[in-house]
């Protein structure tokens, strides 16, 4: 069987992560197509982790270590993102079609990205892709749903020329969301892959608490200018979910906390426009980046 690529790399921002970085490393170093160059950015830890990033660089030619310093809190939203600039600015080899964002709790099958890159493959206009995490609750197997358009910013394979074409990230909250909503606004397909699946050792939004989860959700609707119609829909649909009422006031309060603070938008007219006129079609029913 012809291999799709070899020629991507990775990136890997983490901060105290020593109890499941070495289980990704494992799952890694396991793939059937390992990576030309993968840079594990140390960002700040005051645990074990820059460690075993140094033991995993001599076991393995292609890992890359970069430590940062620490700024002696999480800073969230830019943060993650500042460390994959500083690891992205750190990459060796530059002659990659494909790079992928990755985080640092995560266990995936051998053959993952082999199978991501067949994707791409059959895909040209596939500008961004990536698995699909899950994870455990009491011994039962949770997929972490989303829109099919979107996927979750610590898988995120992109291509090359998508890279290039949306200018690389937004530093700053909803940069997982800003870089897909650009990808189609320039004609390009985003996607999760729903058979490719990750074990995502520290679920999605457990460092918040539930209401400080959607209260950042709420936030991040407002930074990349999501439609207040169309949070307001929102909030009406949370309130089937748990945490019932107070899920839907956490979202808003959010979004107009937000607001009211002048919390640093996108700063970028023409996505903005984009993307409330496809949240407007969407609450009208017509066909939208969320089909």
């Amino acid at each position: 069987m012809n291999r799709p690529t070899s020629r991507y790399v990775v990136i890997t921002p983490v901060r105290d992560e020593e109890q499941y970085l070495p289980l990704s490393i494992e799952s890694m170093a396991n793939q059937t197509v390992l990576p030309q160059e993968w840079v594990i950015v140390n960002d700040g830890s005051k645990d074990r982790t820059g460690e075993i990033i140094n033991a995993a660089a001599k076991r393995h030619p292609w890992i890359h270590p970069l430590h940062r310093e620490d700024r002696g809190y999480r800073k969230w939203g830019a943060g993650i993102i500042e460390a994959f600039y500083d690891g992205f600015r750190a990459l060796h080899y530059q002659d990659w079609e494909f790079m992928c964002k990755l985080d640092g709790d995560l266990s995936f099958p051998r053959e993952y990205f082999e199978s991501a890159f067949c994707r791409f493959n059959e895909n040209p206009r596939l500008g961004i892709g990536g698995g699909t995490l899950y994870h455990h609750e009491n011994g039962t197997k949770v997929i972490e749903t989303t829109p099919r358009f979107h996927v979750r910013g610590g898988t995120k394979i992109f291509r090359r020329k998508c890279w290039d074409d949306i200018g690389g990230l937004w530093v700053g909250p909803g940069s997982d969301t800003v870089d897909e909503v650009k990808a189609n606004m320039l004609q390009w397909t985003t996607m999760s892959f729903a058979d490719l699946e990750l074990l995502h050792h520290r679920p999605t939004g457990v460092s918040f608490g539930a209401w400080g989860g959607l209260v950042k959700d709420g936030t991040i609707d407002y930074v990349y200018g999501s439609h207040p119609l169309f949070l307001f829909a929102k909030s009406l649909v949370r309130i089937t979910r748990r945490p019932y009422l107070i899920g839907s006031i956490a979202l808003v309060y959010g979004y107009v906390k937000a607001y009211f603070k002048r919390v640093p938008r996108v700063d970028d007219a023409e996505l903005i426009e984009y993307l409330r006129s496809q949240q407007i079609a969407r609450l009208l029913g017509r066909e939208t980046i969320w089909k």
